[in-house]
């Protein structure tokens, strides 16, 4: 009689999914696993492929490494199936031994502010869906603003104000489709302004790629001298992190730049804090207050008020995760509540390591520890939580599933109807898209639709179709 594997299922094949699918393949263990990669998109890779600008290859070379783990063949992906949806918690405890929610954070995290809601005002998790091609997502952004504000101190922010102060001819030469291209090119953006509510020693920008927003062609870097202010928490985190130090270096050395007169120009402001978005039936402008160091690094307002002239504002102040039906969650956190991966019957994560386990269920990755800390960071969670699956199956703490043959999951889809794609699938959609690169002398052109996206994915399943076969 053959040995029934260990069946793990991954809700989410960002990052997080594939490290923690690639980690408990290589963990000390004696158990024949069976490993299923669940995709809501037809695509995998997450905010790698639908966070990432276009114009920053290098990161996203990290799907190369991505393709490396699912080309080995010892895990299966299953696309364009939607916890919640098209799949269940029950039907999938049902089939596997572990369960394993790694779905991220995509939307943007709230801001509360007077005017947030009004017309030019705008998430940028959303605007970045919209220059990634991401399928669920319009294909027209309106770009008609000529002064634009984006709050934040992040990468994220320094992505789009690069992305929107950039001229649309030097981004075509990245996998940016045509609507994109067109979108950026009927821009009327003259200047874009970022706020941080602290000082240049507290943003949180990489060297990297604050020394890239200064290497955009036809856009002058702006800064203004009564931003730059230190206190002695400051000056401690400067001699402390050669991070900080290098971006404190460059936006020094910003400072130290005569305007060229480029078509566009990209001002840089710290110590103003955003207190209302302007504008009756659309933004017409921005309210700052201006902040003082208070000696630790920390800031405080100082009553002094300041108006921008602002068409447009983009809200790059983080993600946030999003509930999962049949799952806790706490909402002050936007995390799964679970104690060290593990999900537990609560609400409130401050009391995760007191409440009761949900047997089977684990969650890593951004959505188990909130939106911080870099793509790497999610190798050590996924590490924390393979650990805790391994002791719960050793101390038989897990239910045997009811239907553990690797066929039932796909009998489950196939009666619901759901047009599931896999890892072929995807290797037929990368060729398709490095296809219409290649007819535009570029290294691949993203497929935008959902309905494209699959096409190409199922393509041989319509030619055998076709042949009759």
């Amino acid at each position: 009689m053959p040995t029934i594997p260990f069946r793990v299922a991954i809700i989410g094949a960002g990052p997080a999914g594939i490290y923690a699918a690639d980690l408990l393949t290589k963990a000390e263990h004696d158990l024949e696993l069976s490993i299923d990669l669940f995709e809501r998109l037809p695509s995998p890779f997450g905010l790698v492929r639908y966070g990432v600008a276009p114009d920053h290859p290098r990161i996203k070379g990290i799907i190369n490494a991505l393709i490396k783990v699912l080309d080995r063949g010892d895990i299966r992906l299953f696309g364009n199936v939607e916890y919640g949806a098209d799949i269940n918690l029950g039907e999938l405890t049902d089939r596997y031994d572990a369960v394993i929610f790694s779905t991220g954070c995509f939307v943007d995290a709230p801001l509360s502010l007077p005017g947030i809601d009004l017309p030019g005002s705008y998430g940028a998790a959303d605007f970045v869906n919209w220059y990634d091609a991401h399928p669920d997502v319009a294909q027209t952004w309106p770009l008609e603003a000529e002064k634009v504000a984006v709050l934040g101190n992040g990468n994220v922010a320094l992505d789009v104000a690069r992305v929107l102060a950039k001229q649309a001819d030097d981004l075509h030469t990245t996998e940016i489709p045509d609507h994109v291209y067109e979108g950026l090119k009927s821009s009327k953006v003259t200047d874009v302004h970022i706020f941080g509510r602290r000082g240049p020693a507290q943003a949180k920008f990489t060297p990297l790629e604050l020394r890239e927003l200064g290497q955009v062609d036809d856009v002058d870097i702006i800064v203004y001298p009564e931003d730059y202010e230190f206190d002695q928490g400051s000056l401690e985190a400067i001699e402390s992190s050669n991070q900080v130090k290098q971006v404190t270096k460059t936006l020094t050395d910003f400072a130290m730049r005569e305007e060229t007169g480029a078509k566009r120009r990209l001002h840089l402001h710290f110590l103003h804090a955003p207190v209302a978005i302007l504008g009756e039936d659309r933004v017409t402008g921005l309210r700052t207050e201006r902040q003082e160091l208070d000696g630790t690094g920390g800031v405080n307002g100082t009553g002094d008020f300041h108006d921008w002239d602002i068409d447009a504002v983009y809200r790059a102040v983080g993600y946030a995760g999003t509930q999962l039906p049949q799952l806790p969650f706490d909402e002050a956190k936007k995390v799964i509540t679970n104690h060290e991966g593990r999900v537990v019957d609560a609400e409130d994560q401050g009391r995760a390591a007191e409440a009761d386990v949900i047997p089977g269920v684990y969650t890593t990755g951004w959505i188990k520890r909130g939106p911080v800390g870099l793509i790497g960071h999610t190798k050590g969670d996924a590490l924390e939580t393979i650990g805790h699956i391994l002791d719960d199956q050793a101390a038989g703490a897990l239910t045997e599933p009811l239907y553990p043959e690797e066929s039932s999951i796909v009998e489950l889809l196939e009666s619901k109807g759901v047009d599931f794609t896999d890892w072929e699938g995807y290797h037929r959609l990368e060729a398709a898209e490095k296809a219409l690169g290649v007819a535009e002398g570029r290294e691949r052109v993203k497929i935008a639709t959902r309905e494209a996206m699959l096409a190409e994915a199922r393509a041989h399943l319509t030619a055998d179709a076709n042949s009759g076969s």
